[in-house]
């Protein structure tokens, strides 16, 4: 056996653009088999300037996932027993709509999904979200994400100056999952206070860091005034030349940075499966 069987190594891996707003397709990376440091290295260059990489066809188990996961920092790891994480390795989530004697197996089961970003209602969000598709719909269920860095470099002159040394605060009801912003939170429900516009650790670069789901005020602003703003700020993010929509096929696998982009769920019909596995990365306290 030579040095490289079974190992990735940077001469393998390869890149095409999944569309101009963002979004990269890394090949020659089989995740059956672990990375070496030059591989990785450009596998997380790839990253950093595609913010979304996708690597089709990967017919992988969990602890692959994990490996491949780990590469880009600690996991999260589940510190409540929940139905939807793995008992055996609190660093794996499912999302489903799959039911097993009438409960659910996994979370956010059913419908759209607003825009947002993953764990902003926490002090130190997650950096990187990767979710493995093992069943999807035939139609809908789709994953949109946005260009944060886009966002914000193209806001208008009147607009721009408005967030700048803001804070948010962010709040999500997690245990009861809505899809949807507008929901009422529970008292005790998990919140924190982040920058309207963060710089990313790796990359320097600025980007929003509100969103339509999780984002509920701008503090020092009066009420109303907050509410127009995240508005005018929700609806410029979405624009549809700062969006890429990817439609799953089996064993796709997608890492997203949560840093700099902001991503929804399309419509999918109740009555088909869908079953996607998902690891977070840790993250740092937005600044």
């Amino acid at each position: 056996m030579t040095a490289t069987a079974g190992l990735n190594n940077a001469s393998r891996v390869g890149s095409i653009p999944l569309s101009p707003a963002l979004g990269a397709e890394i090949t020659g990376v089989d995740l059956r088999h672990p990375l070496d440091e030059d591989a990785m290295r450009a596998v997380k260059q790839i990253w950093n300037d595609g913010l979304v990489i996708l690597l089709r066809g990967q017919d992988i188990g969990e602890d692959d996932q994990v490996r491949f996961a780990q590469y880009f920092g600690p996991l999260n790891q589940s510190k409540k027993q929940r139905a939807h994480h793995n008992a055996a390795n609190p660093a794996v989530m499912w999302i489903s709509n799959i039911r097993e004697n009438g409960k659910l197996v996994g979370a956010l089961p059913d419908g759209e999904m607003n825009f947002h970003t993953d764990q902003s209602h926490q002090e130190t969000p997650c950096s990187g979200t990767m979710l493995h598709a093992l069943e999807v719909p035939s139609v809908g269920g789709n994953t949109l994400f946005a260009n944060c860095y886009t966002a914000y470099e193209t806001l208008p002159d009147d607009i721009k100056a408005k967030p700048e040394g803001k804070l948010a605060t962010h709040g999500y009801d997690y245990d009861n999952a809505s899809t949807q912003r507008g929901t009422v939170l529970r008292e005790g429900v998990p919140h924190a206070t982040h920058p309207v516009v963060r710089t990313h650790p790796e990359t320097g670069r600025k980007s929003l860091y509100v969103n339509r789901l999780m984002t509920l005020r701008i503090e020092g602003m009066d009420p109303a005034e907050s509410e127009d703003l995240l508005n005018d700020l929700f609806d410029h993010s979405e624009r549809p030349e700062f969006v890429y929509e990817h439609v799953w096929k089996p064993h796709d696998l997608l890492l997203w940075d949560n840093r700099c982009t902001l991503h929804a769920r399309t419509d999918f019909s109740a009555a088909e499966r869908r079953l996607m596995r998902r690891v977070t990365i840790l993250g740092e306290r937005p600044f």
